[in-house]
């Protein structure tokens, strides 16, 4: 159910030789009815990757006819994910991640970064996309501190009572919660925002929440437009939410610096990665 998060870039696909299940030969796996475009799958092909159908690739094109700075806007947005993981784990020392909507696994996932600051980092994957499951039960026989959990980002109970979950995390000591480009796919404001709160109520002081979410402010009408039906034709319709709305999903958590902005900017790297880059992902991580 998440589009902005989903790649696997040319040349860092792992789908062949690597254990990851592979479509590259376009069969189609039971149970999943690849005539709908699947957001996890478009982002798949924005980024070159082979884990996606006809749909997908069609739906994609229609997007990216109007909007070709697609495929950096979603450089950018995993670019972030990396950053904002190893910032957390470096600078608050955190050694506890939940992914959610984790999607389609390529180099630099969630635990590849904070375990390589710390090898007994745990990282916690939550999705519910079928390809993204297969790839989750593969990686879950590679990594004793790394788990997959088949849940739906709506049913935080669920997700926080698995024991898939606590089996990993201590929710007594700090966690951060990734909502990395999957808020754009719970479309009311309310629910998204409890969303938020519920795991956020859930967190022990020094806790991290980290989002990132297209947004519709300063953008080109015809654009979001096309955009916004193209997913609502999908699996899982998108909203693009203005500036002050993104604001308001992360409730009473305290922004830390350099606040809500571009996700280029946020703790940009040291080659200068906000040169060039767009506005489409607004990013910000708030503490508890």
């Amino acid at each position: 159910m998440i589009v902005w998060h989903y790649d696997a870039p040319v040349g860092e696909n792992m789908a062949s030789g690597d254990g990851w299940p592979d479509l590259s030969d376009g069969r189609e796996p039971r149970g999943i009815d690849v005539s709908i475009p699947s957001p996890a799958r478009l982002y798949n092909y924005y980024l070159g990757g082979k884990d996606n159908f006809a749909a997908d690739r069609v739906a994609a094109e229609a997007i990216l006819a109007v909007m070709p700075e697609g495929r950096q806007v979603a450089r950018e947005n995993r670019a972030f994910l990396r950053r904002v993981v190893r910032h957390l784990a470096v600078e608050t020392g955190i050694r506890q991640f939940v992914d959610l909507g984790t999607g389609l696994p390529t180099q630099g996932n969630v635990h590849e970064v904070a375990q390589e600051v710390d090898p007994d980092a745990r990282v916690v994957y939550v999705d519910n996309d079928p390809i993204v499951q297969a790839h989750g039960e593969a990686l879950l026989a590679r990594n004793g501190n790394t788990t997959f959990v088949e849940a739906d980002l709506r049913r935080p109970e669920a997700i926080l009572s698995h024991p898939g979950l606590n089996g990993l995390i201590d929710f007594s000591r700090p966690v951060a919660v990734l909502f990395v480009s999957v808020l754009q796919f719970v479309p009311d404001d309310e629910e998204a925002a409890g969303l938020v709160r519920n795991f956020r109520n859930a967190l022990a002081p020094g806790s991290h929440v980290v989002i990132s979410t297209i947004t519709g402010s300063g953008q080109d009408e015809e654009k979001v437009e096309t955009i916004t039906e193209a997913y609502r034709n999908s699996t899982a319709p998108a909203v693009l939410r203005t500036r002050p709305r993104i604001e308001r999903l992360f409730g009473d958590l305290d922004l830390v610096a350099p606040g809500l902005v571009p996700a280029p900017e946020w703790h940009p790297d040291v080659n200068g990665e906000t040169a060039g880059g767009t506005s489409w992902v607004l990013a910000g991580v708030g503490r508890v």
